[in-house]
């Protein structure tokens, strides 16, 4: 299975490749960034490195020829490029629309009409959103709404072009509330995570379980077409035991 990882530089985007080169599922791990990407660090002993592939695009919204062949035969998708709410209050609207959303439709329109093995399953696609995002502008919400509004917009449109092409393509949305990193994080930095998630209502997930179950949905196919957080929770704990005691 040859699978595409959007924004393959990020935290998230990291221990996806990690363990993605280390699933057996996978035999080509395209890593899709602005960048090139390196080998991700601490991978487990005997992983053939040689699986990843570095595709680097300056522009999201027009993939060059060398990349679209690069990305030619992709099974499968996992967007994880977007920003932060942080960051997002650092840019212009319409730049923080490009990246949140514009992208992200541009690329699964794009990967779901390259040339593909005859006979392929549908190319699955995930976009990697959050638990705070809104889909229906009138329930914006009154922190930070225009954000969460604009990444439900980005849902919509998703899930809305997997509709109009069954059979094409199978489109999915990750909404994990806060994500705690082992390597990223100390104590302090997981405390106070913890504590925002409590005020905050959006849970808390490691994203080393958060990443299992998201490759398990790619693999075994999509559960259902909206992972909310307790989802997430308990499709990563199941695969994530199951890497632990060394399967996948």
């Amino acid at each position: 299975m040859k699978l595409i990882i959007a924004g393959s530089t990020g935290y998230v985007g990291t221990e996806l490749v990690r363990q993605a080169l280390a699933h057996p599922a996978f035999t080509s791990v395209l890593a899709l960034g602005r960048r090139e990407t390196p080998i991700p660090p601490n991978l487990s002993s005997g992983v053939d490195q040689s699986k990843l592939k570095s595709v680097v695009v300056d522009d999201f919204e027009n993939y060059s020829d060398d990349a679209k062949k690069q990305l030619a035969g992709a099974d499968a998708c996992i967007w994880t490029i977007a920003l932060t709410p942080g960051k997002y209050r650092s840019v212009p609207p319409d730049q923080g629309a490009k990246i949140c959303r514009d992208y992200a439709a541009y690329g699964i329109e794009t990967m779901s009409n390259l040339p593909r093995a005859e006979g392929s399953k549908p190319f699955r696609f995930v976009y990697f959103s959050g638990s705070g995002s809104e889909r229906d502008p009138a329930k914006k919400p009154l922190i930070m709404g225009e954000y969460f509004v604009l990444r439900g917009d980005a849902e919509n449109r998703i899930l809305g072009y997997a509709q109009k092409n069954p059979g094409k393509v199978e489109a999915c949305i990750a909404k994990p509330g806060m994500i705690l990193s082992p390597e990223k994080h100390g104590v302090l930095i997981h405390a106070a995570i913890g504590l925002g998630s409590m005020v905050l209502g959006f849970g808390k997930i490691d994203v080393r379980v958060l990443v299992a179950g998201l490759l398990g949905q790619v693999v075994d196919g999509f559960e259902k077409d909206t992972l909310a957080p307790a989802d997430l929770e308990r499709l990563g704990k199941e695969r994530w035991e199951k890497t632990k005691a060394g399967g996948n």
